[in-house]
């Protein structure tokens, strides 16, 4: 009996404690189970209104920038227009009053120009200087405005200018007696064998030729040149590429 009692106490006691231990020992992860489910649902509604919450600001800002792209694009669009205005009448403004481009057609400049030879003219040299002897000019004829002409100044205003044959003198002030000008520029088989001219040039008159005295019209033939009709300097040579130069043709005696 005593054994059967110890059994069965033993078997009361430890089975329902344990019975009891069991169900507490399950019961307790059950519970702390359900809390972390709840909480990471809890947990998971805050992460995907926050997801949301970011998408909806992201969302918004990718939004919002083609509308500022396009604002930005609406307000360049005055100031492109003002600067090609701006460009366009800079360039206008230099071609007409202040340079412009000429191509030498014909031989009457030959060896120093030749035909196609692409020139850029100074246009205001002589407004701020005055032209200086062995200045290459392109002029318009006085007779025919509308034709131009590209020439070498050799006589200035005040001085007498002498042609025999081949021979120029000039005469001044400065050379009473007389300067013959050196002309490296003139190919002896286009010098000139049979002139025999004497201009007396006034005030704000020039007498200009041709390197090519052969075939050249000039103040030989035309007469003095006012200096109104001169359009301006030649100061640089763009083409051909090999001939590229800064005041081409210019010389000084």
């Amino acid at each position: 009996m005593i054994f059967t009692f110890s059994c069965d106490a033993t078997s009361q006691a430890f089975g329902v404690n344990a019975s009891l231990r069991v169900d507490y020992a399950h019961m307790t992860p059950e519970r702390n189970a359900q809390n972390d489910e709840r909480s990471q649902k809890g947990e998971g509604a805050e992460s995907n209104a926050s997801q949301n919450s970011t998408s909806n600001s992201i969302s918004e800002k990718t939004s919002a920038v083609p509308a500022q792209n396009q604002k930005q694009s609406r307000d360049s669009q005055p100031s492109l227009l003002a600067y090609t205005v701006m460009a366009l009448g800079l360039a206008l403004f230099i071609r007409f009053f202040v340079a412009a481009p000429y191509v030498v057609s014909g031989s009457s400049m030959e060896p120093t120009f030749l035909d196609w030879h692409y020139l850029i003219i100074d246009k205001v040299i002589y407004d701020i200087s005055s032209p200086v002897r062995g200045d290459v000019i392109v002029l318009n004829l006085p007779q025919d405005a509308g034709r131009s002409l590209i020439k070498r100044i050799i006589g200035l205003p005040g001085e007498t200018v002498k042609i025999s044959g081949s021979i120029v003198t000039i005469t001044n002030s400065e050379y009473p007696k007389g300067l013959v000008l050196k002309e490296p520029y003139i190919d002896p088989k286009n010098a000139s064998n049979g002139d025999s001219v004497e201009v007396n040039l006034g005030s704000d008159e020039y007498f200009v030729l041709g390197d090519n005295r052969h075939v050249s019209a000039d103040s030989r033939i035309w007469g003095k040149l006012p200096k109104k009709d001169i359009v301006g300097r030649v100061d640089a040579r763009l083409f051909p590429f090999n001939a590229i130069s800064v005041l081409p043709g210019t010389v000084r005696y």
